[in-house]
């Protein structure tokens, strides 16, 4: 079966944050690729963006969280949009409480993190690097959408 995996955009501070969502989730990055990494002539890099990220993933149970820093020639990320949100599905609701409150730590809670209408225990962020996030726990789905 094929996987989902979110990739966000950032302004050259991908690095900051998977070093953040790291002390989070645990874990090691399973790659890292700078921008000077892939440098050549056909593929010249400023050398002020060299050791931006080019690519970047964190291992999440079986699924990856990738980013990159998007080049200056390309234009700014809008870090205020309303971008896709990343729905991290617990498996209990002590990993839920640890994981809302580990991200939204220094963000902006948009639904504190309770027992919902729908029967879920759910809660809603935009943590401090403007990405949007919802963690859910319905003991129904055993962790699983």
């Amino acid at each position: 079966m094929a996987s989902i995996n979110p990739h966000i955009n950032f302004n050259g501070n991908a690095e900051e944050a998977f070093n953040f969502y790291k002390s989070v989730f645990g874990g090691e990055f399973s790659r890292i690729a700078r921008f000077k990494d892939l440098a050549s002539a056909e593929f010249p890099v400023a050398e002020h963006e060299a050791n931006k990220i080019m690519h970047i993933a964190l291992p999440i149970g079986k699924s990856f969280l990738m980013a990159n820093d998007v080049p200056e020639i390309l234009g700014r990320t809008n870090e205020n949009e309303n971008r896709s949100k990343i729905v991290i599905s617990a498996e209990s609701k002590e990993e839920a409480d640890r994981l809302f409150n580990g991200l939204s730590a220094g963000g902006q809670i948009e639904m504190p993190i309770s027992d919902s209408p729908w029967g879920s225990y759910f809660g809603m962020f935009r943590d401090k690097y403007g990405i949007e996030w919802m963690v859910d726990f319905d003991s129904n789905y055993e962790g699983q959408i």
